[in-house]
């Protein structure tokens, strides 16, 4: 009973130590969001002070997303170090209460977080920051790549109805990949020449058609013209659309086994798409070991004296798990490794050397 009633308290601490460091690293982010976000284009024609406040929050969920390992990091390091002081812990070891048993919250609390991460963060931040840049292009305007052929703007190519063809690329992409940003049509005669440039704010996807506003007109040896809003005939799938030109970041995690599925249909490769579902899978693990990172440098205070060198351990130690997590996911995107061994293999390394540390230390 009494470990139950002491489990129940560490659960409400640590959740409540999660949810102030995720509302305060939200305010934060929102704060340095904004102010860049003013500093940029605060000049520019059609921006606001509360539009740029709508676009902030819109991204909001998807920057956070990133910061959700170092909430638990220091969520539970906050909470094991404040049992220590009040001597909550010393008084649970002396009654015979284990180190696992008052760890065993802190997991739970962080698997609550992971699943919370997957079903609910992830879906809301993809459907943010689409609506975050598609709004953003409503006064940043039109902006013509220095080089067309930059390595950072995807391209796809459909049939035109002379026999040529048309190359399509876009800066960035939002609408779930019908709304094409800052976008690019090179018309293509039949032999593969360039007949016309079409530079375009924004390109929407709708009806068989690309409408393309803003638009101006390049053509070899003669002045460039403005064309406005035009109309250009398309028999593209939008699902190759999708799967060319959005990033796997940017698909809900209840859409990527379809988007995989897509991927491999066209004969693609899925790899960016399995790993970041792969990684979305893994984050509650990934959060675990960010306890047991926690508690490697927390529960060693009741005995041996606080040191803000183990403390400043604890949170090198978190990072260094993330970086390597990034490092992998990138490796894994690319196909170099499995992205099942690319997603998991860190953080159950992390967590076997964080059980076998607790052990070592907590049971002799």
């Amino acid at each position: 009973m009494l470990g139950r009633t002491l489990q129940l308290y560490i659960f409400k601490y640590m959740f409540k130590m999660t949810i102030y460091f995720f509302l305060g690293i939200a305010l934060l982010i929102f704060l340095i969001d904004f102010t860049e976000m003013n500093n940029r284009f605060g000049n520019l024609q059609g921006y606001s002070s509360s539009l740029g406040i709508y676009i902030t929050t819109m991204r909001l969920p998807f920057i956070l997303s990133v910061a959700i390992p170092f909430v638990i990091l220091a969520a539970s390091m906050t909470t094991l170090i404040q049992l220590n002081k009040k001597n909550e812990l010393v008084v649970a070891r002396s009654v015979g209460v284990s180190a696992w048993q008052f760890l065993l919250p802190l997991w739970l609390a962080a698997l609550i977080f992971g699943l919370f991460s997957i079903f609910v963060i992830n879906p809301i931040s993809a459907y943010g920051y689409s609506v975050a840049t598609e709004m953003e292009s409503t006064f940043r305007g039109q902006k013509k790549s220095a080089d067309l052929f930059d390595d950072k703007r995807p391209w796809l190519r459909q049939d035109s109805e002379d026999g040529g063809s048309i190359l399509i690329g876009a800066e960035r992409v939002s609408g779930n990949g019908i709304v094409l940003l800052n976008a690019v049509f090179l018309e293509l005669d039949g032999d593969g020449r360039i007949k016309r440039r079409l530079d375009a704010a924004n390109a929407r996807l709708e009806n068989d058609r690309w409408i393309l506003t803003e638009t101006t007109a390049s053509i070899v040896g003669q002045p460039s013209e403005d064309l406005g809003q035009i109309f250009v005939p398309t028999d593209i799938d939008p699902a190759i659309i999708k799967e060319a030109l959005v990033p796997p970041e940017l698909v809900p995690f209840l859409q990527l086994s379809k988007q995989i599925n897509a991927a491999q249909s066209f004969g693609v490769t899925s790899a960016p798409y399995r790993m970041q579902f792969q990684a979305l899978l893994s984050t509650p693990l990934l959060l675990i070991a960010m306890t047991l990172i926690g508690a490697t440098v927390s529960l060693r205070f009741a005995r041996f004296g606080q040191s803000e060198r183990m403390i400043l351990g604890g949170i090198i130690a978190g990072f260094m798990l993330y970086v390597v997590t990034e490092v992998t996911k990138s490796f894994g995107g690319a196909g170099i490794i499995s992205p099942i061994i690319a997603a998991w293999l860190p953080v159950a390394a992390s967590s076997m050397f964080g059980i076998a540390y607790l052990l070592h230390r907590e049971d002799g």
